[in-house]
């Protein structure tokens, strides 16, 4: 973007708010609103995303930033009494990410900036604590080293292991001021050797260098990864937030935590969060050190822990929601150095929301908002048998629900490879780190052995919906030798693990799975009641309640037989928007079909429908009796033709090897024959569909005759049949008409021989550009149009799914061509543009036309979001996403009606 010489690049947090977030980023407009609550927020500004912007787009900062960095700076020397970097008593800052959306680890942070070789020894001298001072210089060199510098980490945790080992202690407190001031020379040398400078003494050079270090996170490779999981914008840039250092490394009534206003796993109300004394705020989130329960802290430091709760409760009551807070104490003094929107679990995401209603701090419409159906598909998952025999190898804390079983591997690049491969993996690390997040999203699950709820595994496995089991402390993961050991038991690489999220427990082999109570609650099998259980099913109850009241489109089900369509009436399906009649011809009918098509004479082709007539009309009645009073759209015979002929390799060495026997059979002979003659290169672009329809005589009629007879049986039975009959495929109204004219030809003859009348519809499917480029026309002749996504979105692209997906798909979204399949999510730009003209067309032509999707998009969240934007009547989707489909329906209608009103 381009620099405006006028624009304000710098705020202090006494002049932001909570609105601002898309110019200050999450945690400045959170740090500004914490300051205007009155809160003890240490005093700082915060550079804007604007000023990022210009630098990631030009190479260079804005040229009016330093001076407005060095304005804030002076105000804030002078808030403070004392000066950045001076010698005696020195001014200490961190410099801190913050997007607009919270990406936790994935960007960089570099605390007590200001310290050097002169001002370590004021800093020692003002807190009256040499350990403390060279504590914190020796953090300031190693995060500089790494975040700004490009030092291989490891490089500096060696060293302070070999420390700790030549000093025979395990946990960095026991090294004294000595020994830290040792390790502070070696981290120097490190610094000189691997980034071929010394470590900056100048106390503005290091902050300048750290902000130009927190802008180019915003690029690295693990916050794009993140950013592209996570669907979140890559132009937004961060912001970068300089904030007075208070310290909870000097001592034990210093310390650092994270707390949640609800437990961020359940929902539950209580005190959650992680406490640890005498350390610094990313002893906490990196699980370095294990931390103590927050409710620890009531017998460790009652007074900040009474002032603590105090204000979470104003943060909660503020926010109207979880809040997730950064604090540390400083000699008995509390800070609040962060606070925001905290991110919860599925479960806990619905339990929150009615919570919230039932306090009075939102409506409906808001509970509504704070959940999503991929949550809710979380929650349908299976869970572990709690009845099932088990080897426990061990407990750990229960960072993010689910059941995840899988083989054992030991770092990342192991992960994504098994992955990849088709192996169901987890992810085993003593903590993880932002580095590993390729392979937490390649894993079922995540499973460490240090860390607790606030930790970088709990935070971010819980943010993607991953099933996480955080600082299980008996388990000694060595990732080096790449096993685990229990006690006697050794879990090597490839050794299939269970972990389940919910209670914390570490399995050994794998563990049988049962229904999830969410996926019993919508069969029928569960009522809300006490347990635990039964309050998140009431919850999912809620809520979905008020999706059905409140949205405007209608869900339906993929379905092709009676058993799915019962189970997706009891999953709340309003009609069936698909039922695919080519999966009625599979197995044992396969033959008869295959002889229909290869029919040479019309006595061939008659006696083969004639004997799949009945087959078909059974089938029919079937499912109008199970559907009876909703809505059945059948869409008539669309298999690409390669699917009901013999494979033509086969086919042919069986004849070559027949005739080298000199024994070939007649049969196979003019098979092959047939076969060669349809063969086609392309059979996804070739004889289907309605084309099928119009190449072989009396095949459409049998279907319509079939359809026609069980929707009047089922009348005349004093059943309600509502039946919609579907062309598929076709590019040209002049296909429609044939097809319609032959229809409403074989209808008339059912209703005269029947006695009924059958106010049969019939439509066609939008699945080809020229059909949606056309649709004006061909809806003269349509009753309805159903958008067949799926094909449509392989003939807008020129994909054959079967074969892109598994080919350059992965590096597609690897480099941010895609954000996400254009298969899982509609391609609104270029598919869903083809989608409203012709929704716009086809109603310019017949008002009164019906129109509705039938492509899997129509179970996506995302999607739902659209069609409803673009005015169609439905979405179908398979039964199992029908819940999905519902909710989204109604978040789509409350947005809508809460954009109108605003």
């Amino acid at each position: 973007m381009s620099e405006n010489k006028d624009q304000k690049f710098v705020y202090d947090f006494t002049e932001g708010n909570r609105d601002l977030k898309d110019l200050l980023g999450g945690k400045g407009a959170n740090l500004a609103e914490m300051t205007n609550l009155g809160l003890p927020v240490p005093p700082g500004f915060t550079i804007t995303t604007e000023a990022c912007k210009v630098y990631l787009e030009s190479g260079s900062a804005p040229a009016a930033l330093r001076d407005e960095v060095s304005a804030h700076l002076a105000a804030l020397e002078s808030k403070m009494g004392k000066k950045l970097g001076q010698s005696d008593d020195p001014l200490l800052v961190s410099v801190r990410s913050g997007a607009k959306f919270s990406m936790p680890g994935m960007m960089d942070t570099v605390l007590n900036i200001g310290l050097s070789d002169e001002s370590v020894v004021g800093l020692a001298s003002q807190a009256g604590d040499e350990r403390f001072a060279w504590d914190s210089y020796r953090r300031l060199i190693q995060m500089f080293g790494k975040t700004v510098l490009g030092v291989e980490g490891e490089l500096f945790e060696d060293a302070l292991d070999e420390a700790k080992a030549a000093k025979k202690v395990t946990v960095d407190t026991d090294l004294d001021a000595a020994d830290l001031k040792k390790l502070v020379k070696v981290f120097k040398k490190i610094v000189a050797k691997e980034a071929g400078r010394e470590f900056p003494q100048d106390a503005r050079e290091q902050m300048d260098l750290a902000v130009e270090a927190v802008f180019n996170s915003w690029n690295t490779d693990r916050a794009k990864l993140y950013r592209r999981q996570e669907r979140i914008p890559s132009d937004l840039g961060t912001a970068v937030n300089i904030c007075s250092m208070v310290f909870g490394n000097l001592g034990p009534d210093s310390g650092t935590g994270v707390a949640f206003t609800r437990d961020p796993a359940s929902g539950h109300a209580g005190v959650y969060g992680d406490y640890l004394q005498n350390a610094q705020g990313e002893d906490v989130v990196a699980g370095i050190r294990n931390t103590v329960p927050l409710a620890d802290l009531e017998s460790i430091d009652k007074a900040s822990y009474d002032q603590l709760m105090t204000i979470m409760t104003t943060l909660e009551t503020h926010y109207k929601d979880l809040c997730d807070i950064e604090f540390t104490i400083e000699r008995g003094q509390l800070w609040m150095l962060q606070t925001r929107v905290g991110k919860r679990t599925a479960g806990a995401a619905f339990r929150i929301a009615t919570q919230l209603v039932d306090q009075g701090l939102i409506d409906e419409a808001e509970a509504l908002q704070r959940v999503s159906g991929h949550q809710l598909a979380q929650l349908m998952f299976p869970r572990f048998d709690e009845g099932a025999k088990t080897t426990l190898l061990g407990r750990g804390i229960a960072a993010s629900p689910g059941a995840a079983v899988g083989k054992a591997v030991f770092d990342s690049y192991t992960a994504v490879k098994w992955s990849r491969s088709g192996e169901k993996v987890i992810l085993i690390r003593r903590e993880t780190n932002p580095d590993d997040l390729d392979g937490m999203i390649a894993s079922e699950g995540i499973l460490t052995s240090r860390g607790g709820k606030t930790s970088h595994a709990a935070v971010v496995a819980r943010g993607m919906g991953k099933t996480c089991v955080c600082g299980a402390e008996e388990l000694d993961v060595d990732t080096k030798r790449r096993r685990m050991t229990v006690g006697e038991t050794v879990i090597e690489e490839g050794d299939v693990v269970s972990i389940d999220g919910s209670t914390g427990k570490v399995y050994l082999g794998e563990v049988p799975v049962v229904p999830s109570p969410v996926v019993e609650y919508f069969e029928g099998r569960m009522h809300a009641g006490a347990d635990d259980a039964d309050e998140l099913v009431a919850a999912v109850h809620r809520i979905m309640a008020y999706a059905d009241r409140v949205r405007r489109l209608r869900v339906r089900a993929n379905a092709d037989n009676a058993e799915d369509a019962l189970r997706a009436r009891r999953f709340g399906a309003q009609g069936i928007g698909l039922c695919r009649t080519e999966h009625m011809f599979l197995g044992e009918r396969r033959e008869m079909v295959e002889r229909l098509i290869l029919a040479d004479t019309d006595g061939e082709r008659d006696e083969a429908l004639s004997a799949l007539l009945p087959l078909q009309k059974k089938d029919f009645t079937e499912l109008f009796e199970a559907m009876d009073g909703l809505p059945v759209t059948v869409r008539l015979l669309d298999p690409p033709l390669h699917e009901f002929l013999p494979d033509i390799t086969e086919l042919s060495v069986r004849v070559a090897l027949a005739e080298s026997r000199k024994d070939a059979n007649e049969n196979d002979l003019r098979l092959l024959q047939a076969v060669h003659k349809l063969h086609e290169q392309n059979p996804m672009l070739g004889l289907r569909g309605v084309r099928l329809g119009l190449v072989i005589p009396g095949l459409f009629a049998m279907q319509v005759r079939a359809i026609a007879e069980a929707a009047a049986e089922r009348k005349n039975a004093k059943g309600d049949p509502r039946v919609e009959i579907m062309i598929p495929l076709v590019g040209t109204v002049q296909e429609l008409e044939i097809v319609r004219e032959e229809a409403d030809a074989v209808i008339a003859e059912v209703e005269a021989a029947t006695g009924t009348t059958l106010k049969l519809s019939i439509g066609t499917m939008i699945e080809l550009p020229r059909a949606a480029l056309t649709a004006d026309q061909i809806a003269e002749a349509a009753q309805f149009f159903s958008f067949g996504t799926n094909d449509l979105t392989q003939t807008v692209w020129g994909f054959s799914r079967d074969d892109v997906e598994a080919s350059f798909f992965t590096a597609y979204l690897e480099k941010g061509i895609f954000g996400v399949s254009p298969f899982e999510t509609i391609d609104k730009d270029g598919v869903g543009s083809l989608v409203r003209h012709a929704a716009k067309l086809g109603r310019a032509t017949r008002p009164d036309l019906k129109l509705g999707v039938c492509g899997e998009h129509g179970g996506d969240p995302e999607s739902v979001h659209f069609f409803h934007e673009v005015g169609l009547d439905y979405v179908s989707c398979s039964p199992f996403r029908i819940p999905v489909a519902r909710l989204e329906a109604g978040r789509a209608a409350a947005e809508a009606k809460g954009s109108d009103s605003r």
